[in-house]
């Protein structure tokens, strides 16, 4: 199976190294195509036997399986350059959020999926969210399923979920880096305590709560009651954050969804359609 990356940046060439660390892919199962011949370049250095591509073309006609990893705006000029060198059989892959199923439906000849990735397959965790078009067959979903579940957990939900599924899987991350990262700060401007021993706990912690949460059977209100002791510091501290975090998660949310109806509404523009009435909360 042949699989190509158009756009090689940040994502793209994640997804590559994971793929290629992992065992998924062979260096010359992959092809790949970048505006940077030199991103390519350097790809090609650390995984030999990878196929740089000249055209962005010459990825989408020879590959199985064709991963586009541009920004949204950049998806409605990439399409109609790839289109005439697409065919019906092959599986085209967004991994943008706002670009929807019927966007790329629309205007390409190929069965159609999304599927969004975190910064955490890195170290093959995470989940990686599935977004599947109709013209895609149950050998299809199996075959993108399997793929992903060597670098991630693969979870299908329906495209109407999207914004509010990577706000956990893709955002989430970076949300809870920054907690973090001003908890520690705070700790060493207070204790003196060493960076590098509470990033080190920091880290520790964030990897057991997770497995607490996925392998452990608690739910987060389960976990806090474990730990937090009526009456104890734990529990002390808790209430502190319930008040100082009061519509905090509210506004986040609104903050994404309003940056996503935005993109989507360009892409309608972009792809010729009209812009679809619904709140933010409903994408």
């Amino acid at each position: 199976m042949k699989v190509g990356f158009i756009g090689t940046g940040s994502m793209g060439s994640l997804l590559i190294d994971t793929f290629l660390r992992s065992g998924a892919l062979e260096p010359c199962d992959v092809l790949a195509s970048n505006r940077s011949q030199g991103k390519l370049l350097e790809l090609q250095k650390l995984h030999p036997g990878l196929n740089v591509c000249a055209s962005n073309c010459e990825t989408a006609s020879g590959s199985d399986i064709v991963f586009l990893c541009v920004k949204p705006l950049q998806f409605k000029a990439l399409a109609d350059e790839i289109a005439p060198c697409l065919r019906s059989e092959q599986i085209v892959v967004s991994i943008t959020s706002p670009v929807q199923l019927q966007h790329l439906e629309s205007v390409l000849p190929s069965k159609i999926a999304k599927i969004i990735p975190s910064i955490t397959h890195s170290v093959r965790s995470g989940t990686s969210l599935c977004i599947f078009g109709s013209r895609l067959n149950k050998k299809d979903r199996l075959s993108l399923l399997q793929l992903f579940s060597c670098i991630s957990v693969p979870a299908e939900i329906p495209e109407s979920h999207t914004r509010i599924a990577s706000d956990f899987s893709s955002c989430g991350p970076a949300f809870l880096s920054y907690f973090l990262e001003r908890w520690i700060e705070a700790a060493i401007e207070a204790t003196g305590i060493d960076e590098a021993l509470v990033s080190r706990l920091a880290g520790e912690m964030l990897l057991g709560t997770g497995r607490l949460l996925t392998e452990g059977s608690f739910t987060p209100r389960e976990l806090q009651e474990r730990v937090a002791v009526r009456g104890g510091i734990t529990a002390e501290a808790l209430n502190h954050l319930h008040t100082s975090l009061e519509g905090v998660f509210e506004r986040l949310i609104t903050t994404t969804h309003d940056k996503y109806d935005e993109d989507v509404l360009r892409l309608d523009a972009l792809f010729g359609r009209s812009g679809i009435a619904q709140g933010p909360l409903d994408r």
